[in-house]
Parts: C-alpha cells; sequence; structure tokens
C-alpha cells in the first residue's frame, strides 16, 4: 500500500494552505483568508473520510493528520494574535501562549512517560476533542467578524470558552498522565 494515499495528499493540501492563509491576513484579504481557512478544514474532514471509506488507514496519516491540525490551529492564532494587522478581533496574547503551552506540555508529558515507564498510549480525550472543536470556532468567529470589521459580544464568549476548555483539557490530561505513571508504579 502506498503512503500517498488520497486522505495523505488531502492532508497535505492543509498543510499547504497555511502559508497561503497566513498571507491573505497579513495582507488583509480576510474574507479570502476565511475562504482558505475553511477549505483546510473541508480537506480534515475529507481526509478522515476518505481513510475510512478506501480503508486506507497508513502509519503516515496517523502522524500526519494531527501535525497538520496542531500546525493549522497554532499558525492561525499566531496570526490572529498579531499586532498592527488592524483585526477588530485579535486574540488575546495570553491566550495563544496557554494554547501553546498547552500542546507543548501534553506531548513533553507523553515523551517524558514514555521514556521513563515505557510505550504507553495516550488516546485523545473527549476535552481534547472539545478544545480542538472550540479552537476552530474561535478562529472562524474571530475571521468572520474581523472580515465584517467589527468587534463582537461573541469574539469575547470564544475567548473565555476557549481559556476554559484549555484549563479543564491540560488538567485532565496531567491527571491521566499521572493514573499511568501510578498503574506503573504499583504493578
Amino acid at each position: 500500500m502506498t503512503a500517498l494515499t488520497p486522505a495523505n495528499q488531502l492532508t497535505l493540501l492543509r498543510m499547504l494552505l497555511i502559508p497561503a492563509f497566513v498571507i491573505l491576513v497579513v495582507y488583509g484579504y480576510l474574507g479570502w483568508a476565511l475562504a482558505v481557512f475553511v477549505t483546510a478544514g473541508i480537506t480534515d474532514a475529507l481526509d478522515g473520510l476518505a481513510a475510512r471509506w478506501t480503508n486506507e488507514k497508513t502509519s503516515l496519516g496517523a502522524w500526519l493528520d494531527p501535525a497538520a491540525d496542531k500546525l493549522l490551529l497554532v499558525t492561525t492564532f499566531i496570526v490572529l494574535t498579531l499586532p498592527g494587522l488592524g483585526l477588530a478581533n485579535r486574540l488575546p496574547i495570553w491566550l495563544t501562549v496557554l494554547i501553546i503551552s498547552r500542546d507543548v506540555g501534553i506531548v513533553l508529558t507523553v515523551a517524558i512517560v514514555n521514556l521513563a515507564i515505557g510505550p504507553r498510549t495516550f488516546r485523545p480525550s473527549i476535552f481534547g476533542k472539545v478544545a480542538t472543536a472550540t479552537y476552530i470556532l474561535t478562529a472562524v468567529v474571530a475571521m468572520w467578524f474581523n472580515y465584517r470589521g467589527y468587534h463582537s459580544i461573541l469574539f469575547d464568549l470564544f475567548i473565555y470558552a476557549s481559556l476554559a476548555i484549555t484549563l479543564i483539557s491540560g488538567l485532565h490530561y496531567v491527571w491521566h498522565a499521572t493514573r499511568i505513571v501510578d498503574a506503573s508504579e504499583q504493578s
């Protein structure tokens, strides 16, 4: 089976859309930037469907898909945080730093646990999935109202929803890692 399946090609397309998104936001083409972001989101849905439908799940896709998702979201949050772009709904730097810190903390925790007690599986939790969905919606709301050119209270609500789910999901991963380490020490 070839690693460059249709699903993996869609994932690579999503990664190639990231620089286009950044350029469009930086140069003020906010409607086009929103369209590119939505297109990237559609490729995310389609690559999963394609992999299941064709039964062509690959180890490359298992790594590439979440990496593309993280790259898209982190890049989006950084760009929407940048000062000087004249965005009516700019993400607060504290939120972007917190979200990136959470992701780095999760990766480090998984690495440390795997090095300390051997390979363990960390399946995505429901809180992690809700966090990703909340971040995507926050980005879409920010871009929509930036395109419209005015600040929205809905944007503010999504900022605090992102804060809440970041803290909840981060604490859940710490709790889960602690349980894995405790179970390993007891056996």
